[in-house]
């Protein structure tokens, strides 16, 4: 059986240093190990820029230089994406090509000086139209969606074709989301798959973080001879049956009723979500203000702040969805806190004096916000 595992590594740029190392210890150091012992193991992986950028802080270099060698040697090949995680089809085309930017100048950094990924990783795997040609527009060949892009329908993708977009003339890889939704090694070991073919995309935190993996199972199955692994751009180019087709906006955790109602980023952007909506009028509020001063003084210090409120964590943690799979609601008043925090520090930051009546602006929303995402707290979802 061939099997394509993408691996998604990711922790928020702010998120507290010891939350970085437990995903680090306990799953992504396994992952690479993994790797690095097996030989005939190949994975395709999205490491956030963000995240090079914590572990060299934190100590993490022997980890970064693993990563560096087992990419130069093929074993691993890495995706551009956004450097922060912002959620792209949310956010204006001059925001979108920064962060894409950036990450390609990290990944230069920590891999290769003349190193550029050929596929690309859409954060939460949120997909549009303008996107698409954007990213097209930048130099990359192919993307990895949900299988639910393809027609908005889940289990309509026939995982042994390639597909290429109509609108962006990319190529397309598609994952299963059933079985991306699982353990996938237990799936594996115990032949549940019936296909020649398993297509998967998953966190990197489901090895050891968020699944204990008390017999190895994961390190038992790559020693099966009979699995063979192998990196998406292989797949792509050895695989020469091709189908055009126009894909759906929607993200990897759209549902069909949602893209029914052409709702695909409800999570990150509900209109009847009262938070949702003063998020993003501060949001935007402070993307304009950022690049009205281009020349501050304090410029580099703002889009610091900008980028680390952008990330998609933020207004995810306010859509207060009920998730089976986590045994709770995405609601967490700590972490919208934290993503607000930053955006007003970006406009705290400016120096120039033009800027007074929007910070005070700003300084309105902004408190506004807090009170009501503090309010929504105690009274629905406290002690409940």
């Amino acid at each position: 059986m061939q099997w394509i595992n993408f691996l998604h590594l990711y922790q928020p740029a702010n998120t507290d240093a010891h939350i970085i190392k437990e995903a680090t210890d306990e799953s992504y150091t396994r992952i690479i190990r993994a790797i690095e012992e097996h030989d005939n193991v190949k994975f395709t992986m999205n490491i956030q820029g963000c995240l090079f950028l914590r572990w060299d802080e934190l100590g993490y270099s022997w980890l970064i230089e693993k990563i560096a060698r087992l990419v130069n040697s093929g074993k691993i090949d890495l995706t551009g994406t956004a450097a922060y995680h912002a959620l792209l089809p949310l956010i204006p085309e001059i925001e979108i090509e920064k962060q894409i930017k950036e990450h390609e100048e990290i990944l230069q950094k920590y891999i290769g000086k003349d190193y550029k990924p050929k596929g690309f990783f859409l954060p939460e795997m949120a997909y549009s139209k303008k996107i698409g040609k954007i990213i097209k527009k930048l130099g990359y060949e192919w993307i990895i969606l949900d299988e639910i892009a393809m027609n908005g329908k889940l289990n309509q993708v026939d995982f042994t074709k390639n597909y290429i977009d109509k609108n962006s003339k990319l190529k397309v890889i598609f994952r299963s989301r059933e079985k991306s939704l699982n353990y996938i090694p237990d799936l594996i070991d115990k032949q549940l798959i019936n296909d020649n073919l398993l297509i998967t995309a998953t966190d990197g935190e489901l090895y050891g973080l968020r699944h204990i993996d008390h017999t190895a199972v994961f390190e038992k199955i790559l020693k099966d001879k009979k699995l063979e692994t192998k990196t998406i751009s292989k797949f792509l180019n050895e695989n020469h049956v091709t189908e055009k087709i126009d894909l759906v906006d929607s993200s990897w955790e759209s549902t069909e009723k949602e893209l029914e109602k052409n709702q695909p980023f409800i999570l990150w952007k509900n209109k009847k979500n009262k938070i949702h909506n003063q998020l993003w009028d501060l949001a935007n509020l402070t993307i304009e203000t950022i690049n009205k001063y281009p020349n501050d003084s304090n410029h580099t210090w703002a889009r610091w702040h900008l980028v680390r409120g952008l990330a998609s964590c933020t207004f995810w943690w306010a859509a207060a969805r009920d998730f089976k799979l986590f045994s709770g609601i995405s609601w967490n008043p700590d972490q919208i806190e934290r993503g607000i925090n930053e955006l007003i520090r970006a406009i705290r930051s400016l120096e120039d004096v033009t800027t007074r009546e929007t910070k005070i602006k700003a300084e309105k929303m902004y408190i506004k916000l807090k009170q009501n995402i503090w309010t929504k707290h105690w009274k629905y979802y406290w002690k409940k």
